[in-house]
């Protein structure tokens, strides 16, 4: 039996590797996801196999049919617009399976050497030989520390994409002392309890200050860096798995923590690149607690002109080449099926489509691509930045649906504004620019966009979806 077990571990971890390379690409994402899945079935049944003589299987039964039900549920009753907080949430439920997982461990020592609050103490040593010696001990402690983290600063995250929570920064005064005071605090805890892990109260004190450390964390930031922050926890939840893993002695937890730390490591890299911000900025800077102006730039000249539907038609019409820029604002609408049906109906008409996906829009780390995906949009006509830019002098239209950062010309012209530096999509360079938005107002972040008043630049008023679907209909029209 041992022998099959560690043969499941070992497929398992190859289809992680693998299932995790396929995400790198649009064409292979779904089989990597199926793959990586399946891995996951054959771990856990071997995990299970591996412990059945000392569990009760209609416990673990049960478990997994209500965690399976949730997950249909989650899946089929989740609206797209909602994906990126239930990610946030599913982050936090990951970190605090590894809290679970380290305080279980310590529990069952505390009892079993009846240390508690109203006890006598023991011989730490033989505590800290129950525990597996002073690396479980820090093990157990990482992993209830990086878990609480994650799981308190994702519920933070979720409540701000979710404004449930504000979405600008809260901040006060000596905010950062306090966190200093908190790190400090934790870093000696984490110590004391490596030494003495017999001493309970201390195991309940960082508990506390790792739950404490999560909503610090995620607090100060803006809802305009929630990608970045959703990226981050992600990573966290997988290094609290990796912890767990020593924690149980569970190679194959170990590895898939550090497979999961490792790539959310490096996708919060390549966003904080795509910003043109250090990760140090993201966290500390309070970014989008000034309010709705370009915080001390030059300020917004020229005057907003406005389009209806049917005269964008006309400019579509005759258009040769178009690039569609999506953002949150399609999300919320809903807009992405008929942004297909516009993309098909302007190649029908012999235009050249393709959509340009900033690697920051929207709440979460490839939100666009989910929404795009979602509505089949042919995996060859999505383009990054980098392949857009140089190019976007040539394109005839560019229609910007519900982004407002990613394509604000601050970035480039206004040395005062918070988002001076970071890379955009260069929606103004192209011949005309079609704005969908509800209303003049700012995006997540709080900062007023110029594009809105250049010359080549032209506001659709509405409900982007409503508004899409009525260019369509103008197409649909005129070939009927």
């Amino acid at each position: 039996m041992i022998y099959l077990i560690v043969v499941a571990y070992i497929v398992s971890a190859i289809m992680f590797v693998f299932g995790l390379k396929m995400l790198g690409r649009a064409t292979t994402a779904r089989r990597g996801n199926g793959l990586s899945s399946l891995g996951m079935l054959i771990a856990v049944m071997a995990t299970v196999l591996s412990i059945i003589d000392s569990i009760r299987v209609e416990w673990v039964v049960l478990a997994a049919v209500i965690g399976a039900g949730i997950g249909v549920a989650a899946s089929r009753l989740v609206k797209m617009t909602a994906m990126p907080e239930m990610v946030a949430l599913f982050n936090g439920f990951g970190g605090l399976a590894s809290l679970l997982v380290g305080w279980g461990t310590f529990q069952a020592a505390a009892d079993r050497f009846g240390v508690g609050f109203q006890t006598q103490a023991v011989d730490p040593a033989q505590f800290t030989q129950a525990l597996g010696g002073g690396f479980s001990a820090a093990t157990i402690y990482l992993a209830i520390l990086i878990g609480g983290v994650t799981f308190t600063g994702s519920i933070i995250a979720w409540g701000k994409l979710s404004e449930v929570v504000t979405s600008r920064p809260v901040l006060f005064p000596l905010q950062q002392v306090v966190n200093a005071l908190v790190l400090l605090a934790i870093v000696a805890g984490g110590v004391w309890f490596t030494v003495a892990p017999d001493q309970y109260w201390i195991a309940v004190a960082v508990t506390g200050l790792a739950f404490v450390l999560g909503i610090m964390a995620v607090i100060a930031i803006g809802g305009a860096d929630m990608p970045v922050v959703i990226s981050l926890l992600n990573s966290y939840s997988g290094l609290a798995a990796c912890a767990a893993g020593f924690v149980i002695s569970n190679n194959l937890l170990i590895i898939t923590g550090a497979l999961v730390g490792a790539s959310g490591i490096v996708l919060t890299s390549i966003m904080c690149k795509a910003m043109n911000r250090s990760l140090t900025n993201v966290l500390f800077s309070g970014f989008g607690a000034g309010g709705g102006t370009t915080a001390g730039g030059k300020g917004i000249q020229g005057e907003a002109k406005s389009m209806s539907t049917e005269d964008a038609y006309y400019i579509l019409e005759a258009a040769r080449s178009v690039i569609v820029i999506p953002g949150y604002g399609m999300a919320v609408a809903q807009a992405q099926h008929a942004v297909r049906e516009l993309g098909d109906l302007l190649e029908h008409n012999g235009a050249e489509v393709k959509y340009a996906i900033h690697p920051v829009a929207g709440r979460m780390p490839g939100h666009m691509n989910v929404l795009l995906a979602e509505a089949n949009v042919p995996y060859e006509q999505l383009a990054e930045m980098d392949d857009v830019n140089p190019t976007m002098e040539t394109v005839d239209v560019a229609i910007v649906i519900g982004a407002n950062d990613v394509v604000n010309p601050a970035a480039r012209e206004d040395e005062g504004s918070p988002i001076y530096g970071m890379p955009i999509i260069n929606a103004d360079s192209a011949r005309t620019c079609f704005v969908l938005k509800r209303s003049m107002a700012s995006g997540f972040a709080g900062i007023d966009n110029p594009l809105f008043f250049k010359d080549n630049s032209y506001m659709i008023f509405g409900d982007a979806k409503a508004t899409v679907e009525s260019m369509a209909g103008e197409f649909k029209e005129s070939a009927a």
